[in-house]
C-alpha cells in the first residue's frame, strides 16, 4: 500500500511554518512531496521524471533563502508528520515593491488533493502576507490546470492573462501560464 493511501482516513492535515535549518526528515519529505507532485502532473517547473539530485538541489536553495525573512516556508503535515503539501511566499526586498509578494510552489501530494490543504495553506499565506504588510499577492499557474484555476477564482484572486508557452508542462509539453493576483484587505 502506498503511503498516501494509507492515510486517507486520517484527521485534516497541520499547517506550520518551517525555518531553518530544515531537519534532515523534513528534507527528505520535502524532496518527496516535490517529486511526488511532478510525478502526478503538476506544472511547477520541474520536467518527470524528476531526479532526486535535483529535487535536493531546489530545496537546498530554498532552505538557504530562509535566514533572510524574505520567504516563508509553509508545510502542510499528517497526524504522523508527514508533509503532504506544501507553499511559499516571496516577500520583495527591494523599498518600491515591499507591499507586494509572490505566492511560489504551492503543492499537496496527489493522494491528499481535493481536501481543503490548498486552500488553507492559502489562507495562511494571506495571514502572514498580511502580518508583514503586504497588500498584493500575485502568483502564476498552469492554464491547463482546471484544479488550480478553480481555486485561486474560488479563493477571489483576479485572473489577469496568461502567456502561451510560457514553460513546459511535466511531460515536457508548451503551455500557457495563467497569472492571478488579490489585493489584501488590511485585517482581514
Amino acid at each position: 500500500m502506498n503511503t498516501d493511501e494509507g492515510r486517507r482516513g486520517e484527521a485534516e492535515a497541520k499547517i506550520e511554518t518551517l525555518g531553518g535549518p530544515i531537519t534532515v526528515e523534513d528534507f527528505g519529505g520535502l524532496v518527496e512531496l516535490l517529486t511526488a507532485c511532478v510525478e502526478g502532473g503538476a506544472s511547477i517547473g520541474f520536467l518527470a521524471p524528476l531526479a532526486r539530485a535535483d529535487a535536493e538541489t531546489y530545496w537546498r536553495k530554498i532552505a538557504g533563502d530562509l535566514p533572510s525573512g524574505y520567504r516563508v516556508l509553509l508545510v502542510a503535515r499528517d497526524a504522523a508528520g508527514l508533509i503532504v503539501g506544501s507553499a511559499q511566499l516571496a516577500l520583495e526586498a527591494r523599498a518600491n515593491g515591499r507591499h507586494r509578494a509572490e505566492v511560489q510552489k504551492v503543492m499537496v501530494r496527489p493522494a491528499w488533493r481535493r481536501r481543503g490543504i490548498a486552500a488553507r495553506l492559502m489562507a495562511e499565506v494571506e495571514r502572514i502576507a498580511r502580518e508583514r504588510g503586504v497588500r498584493l499577492l500575485f502568483l502564476d499557474t498552469s492554464d491547463s490546470h482546471a484544479g488550480a484555476r478553480e481555486l485561486y477564482e474560488a479563493l477571489q484572486y483576479v485572473y489577469v492573462g496568461g502567456i502561451p508557452g510560457y514553460a513546459l508542462d511535466p511531460r515536457g509539453r508548451p503551455e500557457k501560464n495563467a497569472i492571478f493576483y488579490k489585493t489584501l484587505a488590511a485585517g482581514a
